[in-house]
């Protein structure tokens, strides 16, 4: 797989001519702003140049504003802020969570520079661990103050099919722990759905239009039923942090 969070110039990279930069780095100045209690700090020089990557690279403003935001979460949580957060010292969170975004919509770039569906494998982490936390989500979901029940009762019935699971996770190998993949990807998908069918069309209606906005300096690149499947996964991945529903089979 080629590598995309390391260096690399704007005429090279995927969404070099798809993202205006300008608009990407005012929206991101803003967003930095807000966090530093009104305090603007300009995009400029070496900072720009590190922003411009991000736009060549096709990061998506979003997860550009989540990795600024993970950083300042862990910044603030040593104590009241000193000095106003620089975008530099995030750069590292938005990477990691540009990795996270592409893997988990499926998106790479090959060792050619093209972009294609990422059909990589799921990796052999510990299965029984990622389940005890997938369950604590999905059971405080269900508990939460005015949650509808036929939504609750989704929540339930998916908790004791993970149950069920988890009771024989451990040390799982080949065909046996494909088949247990398998069945969460069942899982995850009928809750999906659920939650999908309890969501306002208008709702709807705008993560289509935010999926394939971050997908969009990727669009020009990818044939079109890869980019189609992409934007499917974006949607999802969108409709599953709306709802809060954590990822029920791990990624690698």
């Amino acid at each position: 797989m080629g590598d995309v969070t390391g260096a690399g110039g704007p005429d090279d990279a995927p969404g070099a001519d798809a993202i205006e930069i300008g608009d990407y780095c005012r929206k991101i100045e803003a967003h930095l702003c807000a966090l530093n209690g009104g305090h603007l700090i300009r995009i400029a020089g070496p900072t720009f140049d590190r922003v411009r990557g991000w736009a060549a690279r096709g990061i998506p403003l979003a997860v550009v504003r989540r990795g600024i935001d993970r950083f300042v979460e862990r910044y603030t949580a040593r104590g009241p802020k000193r000095r106003p957060v620089l975008l530099d010292f995030c750069e590292a969170d938005v990477l990691d969570l540009f990795d996270e975004w592409r893997r988990a919509v499926g998106v790479r770039v090959t060792a050619e520079g093209a972009l294609e569906r990422d059909g990589a494998a799921r990796g052999a982490r510990s299965l029984p661990a990622h389940l005890e936390r997938v369950i604590a989500r999905l059971t405080a979901l269900r508990s939460g103050p005015g949650v509808p029940r036929a939504w609750s009762e989704q929540l339930d019935g998916a908790v004791r099919d993970l149950d069920q699971v988890r009771a024989g996770a451990r040390n799982l190998r080949g065909d046996a722990r494909r088949q247990v993949l398998e069945r969460l990807a069942a899982i995850d998908r009928a809750l999906l759905a659920a939650g999908r069918a309890r969501c306002a069309p208008d709702d709807l209606a705008r993560l289509e239009r935010e999926a394939a906005e971050q997908l969009r300096p990727f669009e020009a690149r990818m044939p079109r039923d890869a980019f189609l499947e992409a934007r499917e996964a974006a949607i999802e991945r969108l409709l599953r942090e709306s709802l809060g529903l954590p990822l029920i089979v791990p990624l690698v």
